[in-house]
């Protein structure tokens, strides 16, 4: 009920507001759905099966997540949109695993990259990447912001020098602080393509955004060599065993945030899959995205589903 001190002229007119909002989302988002030739890559995704000889290090047994998972069981689950390929990254320590996710790609052409985990600065890295990188499935490599922390404390960027030389890009996962570390690694490495990851798992409520989350994310975003993944915001508004908010409004203020810091051209979709569903839906976490993409115009929509990530891990786009 509005309140008594509200005339019913301010009451009607911003009742028609809210209706001419809801209309013009509800446009958006069938001009989104009738766009069948939308290519949607999902860029952040995790495959493994425990029941593997070697099993797996990670998810560990007892974890819901602990169970065979594969690219047949995404394409499985109930999407908004139809994606309609993946990226996936690579979580396990094992070497001998990232040659298992290339295999797994030879297979099956729904997996249009690899990010591997390999460690740099330990003796063995260049001749794993030299390995790796023949395979032109393979795009990168993910490391966490304390890696990333060591190697420029230690001035020893030669491993990540020859990422460029490879012409691989860069993950970077970690906490709040993460897209400052970021920053300072792009400066040192301007030709090198880093992709921050998960917005810096930064929590998300109802508050403000942090002011030092916001300043690291401008901060990375003037690097042009810096792209942003829009992934895992469920987890992050997800607390104590609750489910993540539904609502796109709830998100806005963040999504604001790395958006207008990175621009149309340097934010790119991903999921978090399976570890976002924990939080909520597959479904459900995509719609958050797209809904919000949409009302950023069907270039910036096409741009953030695929053509960004394109870009950054440079595979072969089949709509280019």
């Amino acid at each position: 009920m509005p309140n008594s001190s509200i005339s019913r002229r301010t009451f009607l007119g911003t009742s028609l507001s809210i209706a001419a909002a809801t209309a013009t989302n509800s446009v958006l988002a069938n001009s989104l759905d009738q766009r069948d030739d939308l290519e949607i890559i999902d860029c952040h995704t995790h495959f493994y099966d425990p029941t593997r000889p070697e099993g797996v290090p990670w998810p560990t047994p007892g974890s819901s997540l602990y169970r065979t998972v594969l690219p047949k069981h995404l394409r499985e689950l109930k999407q908004y949109r139809k994606i309609t390929g993946t990226v996936i990254v690579e979580a396990s320590p094992l070497v001998e695993d990232n040659a298992w996710l290339l295999d797994l790609a030879k297979e099956d052409p729904f997996i249009v990259g690899i990010v591997g985990n390999l460690m740099p600065g330990k003796d063995e890295f260049a001749g794993h990447l030299d390995r790796f990188a023949r395979n032109s499935l393979f795009r990168g490599i993910r490391v966490s912001s304390k890696t990333v922390t060591d190697l420029l404390n230690s001035s020893s960027l030669d491993d990540l020098k020859k990422m460029i030389d490879h012409d691989l890009s860069l993950d970077v996962n970690g906490g709040p602080d993460t897209p400052g570390i970021v920053a300072n690694l792009a400066e040192k490495l301007p030709a090198l393509r880093i992709v921050q990851n998960h917005i810096g798992n930064v929590r998300i409520t109802a508050d403000p955004p942090p002011a030092d989350w916001k300043a690291g994310i401008e901060a990375a975003a003037k690097h042009a060599n810096v792209f942003c993944k829009i992934s895992a915001l469920v987890e992050g508004a997800s607390r104590d065993g609750q489910k993540a908010p539904a609502e796109v409004s709830f998100y806005k203020p963040y999504i604001d945030v790395v958006w207008n810091a990175f621009g149309d051209d340097r934010v790119i979709y991903g999921s978090n899959w399976p570890v976002s569903e924990n939080a909520a839906d597959y479904e459900t976490l995509q719609r958050i995205v797209m809904e919000y993409a949409a009302e950023r115009g069907d270039e910036a929509t096409a741009k953030f589903c695929s053509k960004n990530a394109a870009r950054a891990y440079k595979w072969i786009s089949s709509k280019a």
